[in-house]
């Protein structure tokens, strides 16, 4: 099969202009101008028109099954407040309503371009049923506390794993989510660091998110701190450093992790992630709803750390107006740029594309189209002039006007 568009952004190649994808079986085996193609025409041809061809989207942080809980939760005055009240709301959900949020949110990221996601998983038993459901390719993160339960790290890391050999599948992957520092045992976070690096999977954990957690941790005071010792954790972990020293500590820095939100460092805190070669994931949406202090892109980037853009939840987007929000990794390179003035769409894209797919070990596989790459592709409008290629994609606003994984359509393009 032959794929023909008006421009196409390979990512890590300059733009095409009238080019062509070659495709065999569920990968791409060439790319480049349509003239330069044209020899294989006996291949099925597909002229998608004056539309911009680009690598499918990786979303690199998302909670699926808190789909339908968008508006549910207004913005908090603080962090605490805001897991005071989804833990509430998540008690009073049944299992049905979270299988059919985690679908919800799997057709919204579809048709808006994502192909792979990065799902925190805090039911997996729905994971069978669900992930059979959507054409995405999905790695399933399953998240682990055990502060409340007063389970052993050893006991929720066995489970865990039990969980991951029983979900083996050829499309999708299972790994671990310690959810959190200061909703986890140091003790779990190095296991979690010791078997995930000797099985080669990768591992995703939410880290100094919050003013408050970074005050916990660095300070050990403040309200996070008071809130949990309350509520029976062991603080003896905190006034030691930053958050993300304390994952350091822990052993639980590295290629394999997913280091999601960063956004209150500490000095030295951008080179130990960068020295690591740890991912940092951003979610704009996410950090706006919350008011956290400014994301450091730039430090981090030039400290070298690689770094991705994620969705997080729809349980902690802002709704405008009267229609509720949806995922979208277009409203967040959107919202990206609208806050950091620095950054160019190039950038933005890569972030969206092949930072993702390098921190899920898919460098070479996906993010970008390249031969041997899996065909994931999708599809926008394009009447822009020739040289607004990478804006034309940040501003796009809506659904994608064709989407194929793996070499199927999963959005088949207008006829």
């Amino acid at each position: 099969m032959i794929l023909r568009a008006k421009i196409i952004l390979p990512i890590t190649a300059p733009p095409i202009e009238d080019g062509a994808v070659l495709l065999g079986g569920n990968k791409i085996r060439s790319i480049g101008r349509w003239r330069d193609l044209r020899p294989h025409l006996r291949e099925k041809v597909w002229d998608l028109g004056d539309v911009l061809l680009l690598p499918g989207l990786i979303n690199a942080h998302c909670h699926l099954d808190y789909t339908d809980m968008a508006g549910e939760l207004p913005p908090p005055k603080n962090f605490t407040d805001w897991i005071a009240g989804i833990t509430a709301l998540k008690a009073a959900w049944s299992y049905s309503d979270y299988a059919i949020s985690w679908l919800h949110g799997a057709h919204q990221l579809l048709k808006t371009g994502t192909t792979t996601v990065a799902d925190i998983e805090a039911m997996p038993d729905l994971l069978p049923e669900v992930r059979e459901a959507t054409a995405l390719r999905v790695f399933s993160f399953l998240e682990m506390t055990g502060i409340k339960s007063r389970r052993q790290p050893r006991d929720i890391l066995r489970e865990a794993v039990r969980t991951i050999e029983s979900l083996r599948h050829p499309r999708h992957r299972t790994a671990l989510s310690p959810h959190a520092p200061y909703s986890t045992r140091p003790e779990l976070l190095r296991l979690t660091a010791a078997i995930s690096q000797k099985r080669g999977w990768p591992v995703s954990i939410h880290v100094a998110e919050s003013v408050q957690e970074f005050e916990m941790f660095r300070h050990a005071r403040g309200e996070m701190h008071r809130w949990l010792g309350r509520n029976e954790r062991d603080n003896s972990d905190c006034g030691l450093g930053s958050p993300i020293a304390h994952l350091a500590r822990s052993g639980l820095l590295g290629e394999n992790v997913l280091a999601i939100h960063a956004n209150c460092l500490a000095r030295g805190d951008a080179m130990l992630l960068a020295k690591n070669k740890t991912q940092v994931v951003h979610c704009p949406q996410s950090h706006d709803y919350f008011q956290h202090p400014r994301f450091e892109r730039a430090r981090l980037a030039n400290a070298g750390v690689n770094i991705c853009l994620g969705t997080d939840s729809l349980a902690s987007t802002r709704q405008a107006g009267r229609h509720k929000p949806e995922l979208s990794l277009f409203t967040e390179m959107r919202a990206l740029i609208q806050k950091d003035q620095g950054i160019a769409p190039e950038e933005i894209l890569r972030m969206a594309t092949v930072n993702g797919a390098r921190a899920l070990g898919l460098a070479g596989k996906a993010g970008e189209l390249v031969p041997g790459a899996f065909a994931d592709l999708i599809t926008i409008p394009f009447p822009s002039k020739p040289e607004k290629f990478y804006d034309a994609v940040v501003q796009h606003t809506g659904c994608v006007t064709a989407s194929m994984i793996e070499g199927r359509w999963v959005i088949p393009p207008h006829s």
